[in-house]
């Protein structure tokens, strides 16, 4: 099913305001340039400066910047990504919007968890772990995942998909979400950034685009952590929790790529042999009680 319009900007990850933001980001001084004395009228590096850096006209990084630039070779990109300083995430992102085209936002099949994903996510045990989808949906959980950072919902919500739990949605819109991370800026900053990934690769995806939507006008740390256009996947980062059961823990939240649905991963939460934060979740995982994952 396809709807009548075309990807909106902010959801595509369009070329020229990412250029803009990682522009933005720089001044003359970090990358090896002279700043000239006075005031600069713009924030961060002028296009002619950085036409300069990536060895480009300023003339065709100005086209590339407006979108009146199409097939940019991969030479080129590279060269971009050098001089804006990308590191290995953003630089991929970059070719990935670069080569990507405006095209009609479609409505994708709901996601489902197969039954080895299900087997896998018995063998963790009491160990917190989900499976999410690549909107941050969450597709299937433990009944020690649910407690740790979502006692407050439905157990079986995972399982209907108008109401599955969103972890982004969560984080932005749910005050227990908020409450759970010390440092809640930094997990919003990594949600944000693994986001704006999915959306350079999936700019076709109507959900997406909706949950965009949505969280950009109900949020504003929302709507101004999507604008700074920062990259970065979540693989590995821990985290100070608050928790209203069992007090503060220090946890790991790792992604693990499902194999057989590469759209999908496994959010498992660990902690540091013998520490007062593994004691902690032994305990939560008796609040959490039995369950099964189907």
């Amino acid at each position: 099913m396809t709807t009548s319009q075309t990807v909106e900007p902010t959801v595509a990850g369009r070329l020229g305001d990412f250029l803009r933001a990682r522009r933005a980001r720089l001044r003359p001084g970090d990358v090896g340039l002279t700043e000239p004395p006075g005031r600069r009228r713009v924030a961060g590096l002028r296009r002619e400066e950085l036409a300069r850096l990536a060895g480009v006209s300023v003339s065709y990084y100005t086209r590339l910047e407006q979108g009146q630039s199409v097939n940019a070779s991969d030479a080129v990109l590279n060269a971009i990504a050098r001089a804006l300083r990308l590191d290995e995430h953003e630089a991929e992102h970059l070719r990935e919007i670069a080569a990507r085209r405006p095209r009609r936002l479609r409505q994708p099949p709901p996601e489902r968890v197969d039954s080895l994903t299900r087997d896998l996510l018995r063998s963790f045990g009491d160990v917190p772990a989900m499976v999410l989808g690549r909107r941050t949906d969450v597709l299937a959980w433990n009944p020690t995942a649910r407690a740790l950072l979502a006692g407050h919902l439905d157990p079986s919500a995972p399982d209907r998909a108008e109401d599955r739990p969103n972890l982004a949605r969560m984080l932005f819109l749910d005050a227990h979400t908020r409450e759970l991370y010390v440092d809640w800026r930094r997990k919003a900053r990594a949600v944000v950034g693994s986001l704006r990934l999915v959306a350079g690769r999936h700019p076709e995806d109507a959900l997406l685009a909706s949950l965009v939507g949505e969280l950009s006008v109900r949020s504003r740390e929302f709507a101004e952590l999507w604008s700074d256009h920062r990259v970065r996947p979540c693989e590995a980062n821990r985290y100070r929790l608050r928790h209203p059961l069992v007090g503060e823990l220090t946890v790991t939240q790792q992604l693990l790529t499902v194999a057989r649905s590469p759209e999908q991963s496994v959010a498992v939460v660990t902690t540091e042999e013998g520490s007062a934060a593994a004691d902690s979740l032994r305990l939560l995982s008796r609040f959490a009680g039995p369950g099964d994952t189907d």
